[in-house]
């Protein structure tokens, strides 16, 4: 399933989809950081709720973390480890993807 194009997300910075399956909406963040392509689920592991506080806003302040909006927890881009807030050590759910022809794309069922 096509997410987006990874042109769309700029450089050490995210951006949410949304995507509709059958009656659910699976939310997804699509991140570019430093050099590499990660595709997260957009759920934090303690809560399930969306992490971005307003639509594609993904990182705290100082752009460095992953932030959730919701409990204030932080989670390193790169690993999606949560090192500060409810759900220290968990991490959030990595997705497999393919990049065709610039378009992000899902390699798994959802």
């Amino acid at each position: 399933m096509a997410l987006m194009a990874l042109a769309d997300v700029p450089e050490d910075d995210a951006r949410g989809v949304t995507i509709r399956d059958g009656a659910k909406m699976r939310k997804f963040v699509v991140l570019r950081w430093k050099g590499e392509t990660i595709v997260y689920r957009n759920r934090c592991p303690h809560a399930g709720t969306p992490l971005d506080w307003i639509p594609d806003r993904f990182f705290d302040r100082s752009g460095d973390f992953i932030f959730c909006a919701t409990h204030g927890a932080s989670f390193e881009p790169d690993t999606g480890l949560c090192i500060d807030g409810p759900c220290v050590g968990d991490v959030l759910d990595r997705c497999k993807f393919t990049i065709d022809d610039g378009i992000v794309t899902l390699a798994e069922p959802l």
